[in-house]
Formats: C-alpha cells, structure tokens, sequence
C-alpha cells in the first residue's frame, strides 16, 4: 500500500500541473501566439474519449469478455473516416453561427427553438450523469486500493462529509470552475483547457503503455508467453475466441454492431466530443491530421489492454482483484509502488479531463438552454430595452441602471454556469451512491452511449434533409428518451435495489409484453441492443413522419437552408460577404440592440459589433445606423456566442419587433440574396478586370519609361563613338592643314590614321543602322540552304591573319557532315566572325587560343566559340548583350562599338535561335549559339566534308593550316 498523503499530494501536485499548463496557454492567447492552432494539439484533444472507461473499464471487460472491449474503439475509428466530410461541415456550421453546444446546434437547426434546446439539455444531463458516476467512480476505487483503505471492513461508515469521492466530487467542482469558468467568452472557447487536455491525453497513454510494458514484458516474457499460458488454462482460453466466454458460443453479431454503432456516435455526439471536436476547432484543415492521429492513438492505447486482462487473470486469479483495477493491482502486488502511483496519476488524468471537459460543455447548456431562458420569460421586454420616460434626469439614470445592470447579468451567468457545475457532478455522485456498486464501470458507460445515441436522427437529418421540422425533432427526441428511460435507465435503477425489480420480469401491472428488456415480446438480444433498437426506432419513425406531416415554417425553413447548404453560403461569404442572406424582416432601434449587446457582452464588444456593421455598410463611425436586418443579425449572432442561439433569439425578439416569415417569404429573400450575389460577384469579376488592366497599364508606362530611358543612352553613346572619330580627323586634318610644310612620313601617318577613323564612323554608322533595321523589322534577309559546317570554316579562314597578328592560334572541330539549315548565310557569316573577332582581341599577347566548334544537339545545331582570355566579369554577364556594353575594363579593353553582339543575338533570334554566355569554371569566355533545323530538311539534306577525314580538329595561325587529331 501507499500513505495515503503520499497519493494525495501526487494527485494535487499533477492537477496544479495541469492548471499550469492551462494558465500558460490562456497567457499565450492573451499575447496573441495561441498553442493551440497546431492540429497535434486539436487531435490529442480528441482523445478526451478515452476516460476511465478505457484506462481501467476496458481491462475489466476484457477480463471478463475477451476482445469484445474493441467495439467501443473500433467505432470512433470508422467514424474518422467520415471526419471531412460530416465532421467537417458540423465545424463549418458552428463557427459560421457561433454555435457553442450540441443543445444549441440542434435547436439553432428547428428554428432556434428553446424548447429543443431545453429538452436536448435534458436528455443530456439524465444521461451524462452516468457517465460522471463511472468517473468518480475509477478515481475513487483507485484511491482505495492504493492505499488500502477499504481493506478493513466491518467498521463504521465514515459520515456523509467525510465520503472521500464527495470530496473528489467537490474537488473536481472547483478545479473545472478555475479552468472554465473564470470569464464570459462570446466565442466560447477554452484555450487553456484545450491544451490541458492535449497533456493529459499524452500522461495517460505513457502511464498506461508503462504499465503495459512493465506487465507483458517484466513480469512475462511477451505476448507470446501470455498467450500460451491462458490458452492452458480452459476458463481463459474462451477468452481468446469471438465466439464467447461459453467456450461453444456463436458469435454475438447483433452485440458488436450495437456497441461499434453506439461508440461510433457517441464520439461525434457526447457534449465532451463535440466540445473538443467542433466549438475548440481553430482551424478545420486540423481534422485531416486528425483524422488519423486520433485513430492511431486509439490503437496504441489499446495494445496492453488484452495482455493486462490475461497477465491479472494468471497471476492474481479469477477471484484475486477486481479486473478493473488490474492496471494498479498488478504494479502494486509486484512491488513497483512508484509505477502504480504513476499508473493512478494516469487514470486520475483519464478521468479528470473527462469531467472538465464535460462539465463545462453541460454547464454552458444548463445555464444558456435551462436557466437563461427562465430569467428571460421572467424579466421581459422592458429589461433589455434602452427606452426610458422622458426627461433628461430620468434618461441618464437609466443608463447608469443599464451599465450596471450589463455587469450583474455577466457575473450572473458566470455564477450560474459555476452554480451548474457543482450540480452535475454532486448528480454523478448521487448516481455512483444509488447504482454505482451495482454496476461495472463499462456498463454504466454504455447506459450513457446510449442516451446521447437519441440526437442522432435530429443532428444528422437536421444537416442534410432540408424538410425535416421542429415538430418531428421535439416527436423523436422525447419518444426516444422515453425509451431510453424505460429500457435501460430504469432496469439500472431497478437492479441497484432502489426500487422493486418485479415488473423487469412480468412488466408492469403484469403487463408481460411492456417488460423493460423484452419490449413487445422482443427477445434473442442483450439489454443494451434491445434498448437501443426500440429507442431509435421510435426516434426515426418519429422525427420522419411528423416532418412529413406539415411542411416547415418560415423561420425552419430558413435555418434548413443555411445549415444544408452552409459550404455554398460559406463560399457566398467568403467572396460576396454582402449578398449571404439574412432571414429576418421586422423593425428595431439601434439604441436597443446596443444596450442589449452591452449588457450581455460589456460595452466594448457592443462598440465594436456596430464599428464593424459601419465599416461594412460604409456608413462613418458615429453617424445614425439604421438597424437593418444584418446589424440585428450580427448582434444576435455574437449574443449566441454568450448565451445560445435560442437564448440569443429570445433577447433580440424582446427588444425588436420581428415580423413572422413564411416559407414564401424565405425564398423571396433567398431569391433577392441570390441576385445581389450575382451582381457582387459581377462587380467582383470587374474589379479583377480593372486590377489587371490597371496592372497592364502600370507595366506599359514602365516600359515606356525603361525605353526612354534607353533612348537617351543610346543617344548619349552613339554621340559619343561619333565624336571619337570625328575628333581625330578633325585634329589631324588642322595639323596638315597648319603645317604645309609637314614632312612627307608624319603626313602619310596622319592620312592613314585619318582614312581608318573614317572606316571606323562608316562602320559604326552602318551597325547602327543594321541595328535599327533589325530592332524595327525592316531587316532585308536572303534566305538560303545553308551548309553551317562550311559557313563557320570560311570565317575561321577568314579571321586567321588577325589571329597570326595577335599571335593567337585558332581550332575549329566539327563532324563530318551536318543538316542544313534555312537562313540567311550572310547574316550568319556576320555571326560567326563578330564572335570570333571578339575572342581573338581578349586573348592574351602571347598563347591566345581560340577554339571554334560545331555540333548536333538534339534538334539542332550549336556553335561554340572559346577563348582564353580574362573571361566577362560575374557583374557584367547579365548586361553583356545590351547595346554599346563593352566587357573588360575601359581603359585596357579593346577598340569597339558594343554593337556587335546585340545584332548578333538579334540575327540569331530571327531564326528560331537563341545565343548565350556559357559559365567557365576556369579562365577565358564561351559564347555559343543554337539554331534549329530546317523543319523539312531529312537526311539528303546533309552537307558532305570534301575529302576531310572524321574527327578532325584544325588548327589555324599565320595564314598555315595544320591538321591534328584530337
């Protein structure tokens, strides 16, 4: 055994851990940098489904039934494989309306209505109380058995005030009111509880998995080991087998589907779940991690349930503990105190997390579907209204009355929720009182599956059948409570002792067909399978033919529409907000909903609600608004965050005089919100059109400008290689003409120096020209069969007596033969020789080399013309093709007018071509040109070699060939 102070302070120690955590997150959200938008944090928060029930009652069912604990697993794991699709649009439809329970999702679905609502809360707290009754339940017998407490019996019963889960109970009370309970949030959300339960749910599995491992592979050699030891022993061999714990049983089909068909809803439909599930989601993208995170942690909790059951049964006995406990008895009875401790942490984590969870999300519809309601009916019209008598002193009493007033409701629902929260769980602990003992934890879990089964037909039919009506949800909730009640509610209260059990057996008033468990004669079932048939059977008959008889009202009609149809209105809102229709015609005073929302949500935020419906209206802040239908929508949708949508429907129709609407009406409205999104999505379309051509107007004026701009360059730089020339003619022709008496050799070197910058003008002219021809289209070609082999080889012959000026050699490599090509040959001619002049002038003074070559690449020819020079500079590669760029530095770079590759690129181009600057990993430059074939050229157009053998590589220098063989 352990002290019992030492498991006390552990638990108190681990539950101001998780309130630690909680505060951390809720500072985080306060500065703006929530935790919580991660979907890791939103799948482990899902795996609040796993409680007691799992951490302590499956390994009792498992002792006593085999494998049949994973029916409650498997349904969660097939109901994640419809996430995105229902779960998804339920998410939609809760943050779209600020829908903050599955009381108000319902109710909001038929219209708003408050008796729904109040009767879904009903059903709940009837049948979650249960549910809280197991978790007391597993807390409590764990803190028994560790510390021995209950070991010696036969004394006196300790008092009502001294109960140790009474004040388990009342600890839970106060620590659930601290995590969710401290202030009114109108988007109801609970960011430090949500990242409490994503801890917990990691505590858990480590503590259960620790066990698990410390089991299977301490205290046995394995799986395997477990295994074969039970299949000895003939009372647990059964277990091992689908066919039952009887040994020869058949397979009980109709139990396994009830129980994967109760789990599957229940994880979507449990006021926990879908608290966590639906009103905590940040972000629905998070469910497609969860949609398979939430799956796989099912199925590695559940991975030791089965070797712990077996493992327990060996080695305590049949008789040695109670199965449910085997996860702390078998630590305990093995020495390891600190795992058991550890282990009772996890099961205390299981169940706190449950209880915070669930009592927050009850509490939050007892207070806005039970209690708010109430308060309502009681206070009237005139509570919430901002009209006053007349005179000034009169008036600013008021509205000191109404601030005042407007920070009592708050903490008046605050108090209520917490006044809630107390009641349920002091309900869960009557109930573990009255039944508890009598039932086992996974029996008393299955009694609440089954009760919140009966919302199914209303949620589900709600979203997606758009005739079903209020009459036929309110018919089948309560005709398959009733059932509920009578079939499985009441034979647990019945069997508890509490009351006679006769009429389990004769029925009532000896009425034998009206027996609990064998309704109508119906037998072959187990009691939680023939419950289950009878109350959704009565559901569904109901809620379809009481929809079938009358059609839906206006205001039924209107909420079927944007709950069907939520992704269409979503996607309405989201790219033409104006035109989502708004289902409400009447009359109201902006005076009034701002008192209403300033009472409910502080000033503030009522400030605000009518900031943002000015912004959206284009009406300046502090002008007269007009309290049209979607400023009363708005406030109504933000008070349905606080207090429920029906509540918040109740508040709203007392301070406005709402007019009836009739189905007529609904799709006159739905008609004239349809045309003013056709029209918004029209002026969207235009908008866009405007933008692109506003786009396509701002790049033309820059282009215009980047012309410009290349204009007066160009000026400036043909301005200047002209008056280069025309400097030294002028100079030198004034020196002759000062000098008659010149001698005859400085004369004859003046002329000559005159006559090459004449050449030199004429052919900066003519490139300017060519330029200019080629730039403006008016280019004069001459197009030909081209042999471009025999083209580069001329002007490799051509360009030899500069290459023997410079001192330089020059290679030429080609193939034999090569297709030809359609093109202008002098123009390409023109090509190959600016290139080659250009690489002989870079080449240094002594061991230039040239190396010219020609190939066939895919469909195309590509020549290359190397050098090995100082290369062109990382800075200028981009620019090297601009015109009047010149590479190198000014002052030692050769003579030129930067012209030359332009109009080499240009040639190149107009052939389909392009031309480029290779990178060099070593000295020198490479620039290459690529032009595609002649697209009706085939193989007899290839131009043969004369007489040359295949592979050869020239070398040329000094007007002498010599041939080399690479």
């Amino acid at each position: 055994m352990i002290a019992a102070p030492v498991v006390v302070g552990a638990a108190v120690f681990y539950l101001a851990l998780l309130f630690a955590v909680a505060a951390f997150a809720d500072r985080r959200a306060r500065e703006g940098r929530s935790i919580i938008g991660n979907a890791w944090i939103y799948a482990l928060s899902l795996a609040v489904y796993c409680t007691a029930w799992t951490y302590f009652g499956s390994v009792g069912r498992a002792a006593a039934t085999g494998v049949w604990f994973l029916p409650i697993y498997l349904g969660p794991m097939l109901a994640m494989l419809l996430a995105w699709i229902v779960v998804r649009k339920m998410i939609r439809i809760a943050h779209t309306y600020r829908i903050t329970s599955i009381a108000d999702f319902i109710a909001s679905r038929y219209g708003k209505s408050p008796l729904v609502a109040a009767l879904v809360t009903l059903i709940t707290v009837v049948g979650i109380v249960p549910y809280i009754a197991l978790q007391l339940k597993a807390v409590s017998s764990g803190y028994l058995l560790l510390t021995a407490s209950g070991a010696a019996g036969g004394g006196p019963s300790p008092a009502w005030w001294q109960d140790g889960t009474l004040l388990v109970a009342l600890a839970l009370a106060l620590f659930t009111i601290l995590f969710g309970a401290r202030h009114l949030d109108s988007a109801e959300r609970h960011e430090g509880m949500v990242a409490a339960v994503a801890f917990e749910s990691l505590v858990k599995l480590v503590a259960f998995l620790a066990v698990g491992v410390f089991v299977t592979y301490g205290l046995f050699d394995g799986m395997a080991d477990i295994w074969a030891r039970a299949k000895a022993v003939p009372e647990m061999a059964s277990l091992l087998r689908l066919g039952g714990t009887g040994g020869a049983g058949a397979f009980g089909y109709a139990q396994w589907f009830t129980l994967t068909l109760l789990s599957m809803l229940s994880v979507l439909l449990l006021p926990r779940q879908f608290q966590m599930m639906v009103v905590e989601c940040v972000n629905e993208r998070h469910l497609k991690r969860a949609a398979w995170v939430f799956p796989a942690y099912l199925l590695v909790i559940n991975i030791f349930v089965l070797p712990l059951a077996l493992g327990g049964l060996l080695l305590l006995g049949p008789n040695g503990a109670d199965p449910e406990t085997f996860v702390l008895s078998l630590p305990l009875a093995n020495g390891a105190t600190g795992l058991a401790l550890f282990a009772y942490v996890g099961g205390l984590s299981a169940a706190t997390g449950m209880l915070i969870v669930e009592t927050i999300a009850v509490s939050t519809m007892v207070c806005n579907d039970l209690v708010m309601p109430a308060l309502l009916r009681r206070q009237g019209r005139k509570a919430f209204s901002s009209e006053v008598e007349t005179g000034s002193r009169e008036e600013n009493a008021s509205r000191q009355d109404n601030a005042r007033a407007g920070g009592d409701l708050t903490a008046l629902i605050l108090n209520i929720r917490r006044a809630a929260i107390l009641a349920i769980l002091l309900l869960g602990y009557l109930y573990f009182q009255v039944a508890g003992e009598a039932y086992a934890l996974v029996s008393i879990g299955l009694i609440s599956f089954a009760a919140v089964a009966q919302f199914a037909p209303a949620l589900f039919g709600g979203m997606y059948w758009r005739e079903a009506t209020r009459a036929g949800a309110l018919g089948g909730l309560l005709g398959g409570f009733v059932v509920w009640a009578y079939t499985l509610m009441l034979p647990s209260v019945a069997k508890s002792g509490w009351i006679d059990d006769g009429f389990l057996t004769h029925g009532p008033f000896g009425i034998t067909a009206l027996a609990p468990e064998r309704l109508f004669g119906l037998q072959g079932l187990d009691n939680l399978s023939h419950s289950l048939f009878w109350s959704l059977t009565v559901n569904v008959a109901l809620y379809v033919g009481l929809s079938l008889w009358r059609a839906p009202s206006g205001r039924e009609a209107s909420q079927a529409l944007l709950f069907v149809d939520v992704f269409a209105r979503g996607h309405a809102t989201a790219t033409a907000g104006a035109a989502d229709p708004v289902f409400w015609r009447g009359r109201a005073r902006p005076a009034d909903l701002m008192a209403l929302a300033s009472r409910l949500l502080g000033p503030d935020a009522a400030r605000q609600i009518f900031e943002e419906h000015s912004h959206e209206s284009g009406v300046a802040v502090g002008t007269d608004l007009t309290a049209d239908a979607r400023l009363v929508d708005k406030v109504e949708r933000r008070l349905a965050g606080a207090v429920g949508s029906a509540s918040a429907r109740v508040l709203v129709a007392a301070v406005a005089e709402e007019e009836p609407l009739s189905p007529a009406d609904v799709m006159e409205i739905l008609n004239e919100a349809s045309q003013l999104r056709v029209y918004a999505l029209a002026l969207e379309e235009k908008s866009r059109s405007l933008e692109i051509a506003s786009a396509e107007l701002s790049a033309a004026n820059a282009q215009l400008r980047t012309l410009d701009e290349l204009k007066d360059d160009f000026v400036s730089s043909v301005t200047h290689e002209l008056r280069t020339p025309l400097t030294a003619i002028r100079a030198l022709s004034e020196l002759m003409l000062d000098a008659p008496d010149m001698e005859a050799p400085q004369r004859q070197e003046f002329l000559t120096i005159i006559v090459g910058e004449s050449e030199r003008l004429g052919r900066l002219v003519n490139q300017v020209l060519d330029m200019a021809k080629l730039e403006s289209g008016h280019g004069e070609w001459h197009n030909a069969d081209v042999d471009l082999r025999r083209l580069v080889r001329d002007a490799v012959t051509a360009t030899t007596e500069l290459a023997r000026s410079r001192g330089a050699q020059i290679t030429f490599e080609a193939p034999d033969a090569v297709p030809l090509l359609r093109a202008d040959p002098d123009r390409l001619t023109q090509v190959v020789l600016n290139l080659i002049s250009n690489a002989v002038k870079f080449v240094p003074a002594e061991g230039g080399r040239v190396h010219v070559s020609l190939h066939v690449e895919g469909d195309g020819l590509v020549v290359r013309v190397k050098d090995n020079g100082p290369g062109v500079p990382e800075g200028e590669r981009d620019t090297i093709f601009e015109k009047f760029r010149q590479g190198g530095d000014a002052l030692t770079r050769p003579p030129g007018t930067g012209l030359g590759l332009p109009i080499s690129r240009r040639i190149v181009d107009h052939f389909g071509g392009r031309m480029w600057l290779e990178n060099q990993d070593g000295s020198g430059a490479c620039f290459a040109f690529r032009l595609p074939f002649q697209p009706d050229a085939g193989a007899e157009g290839l131009a043969p070699a004369a007489s040359e053998p295949a592979g050869k590589v020239e070398a040329l220098a000094g007007g002498n060939t010599r041939e080399e063989t690479p």
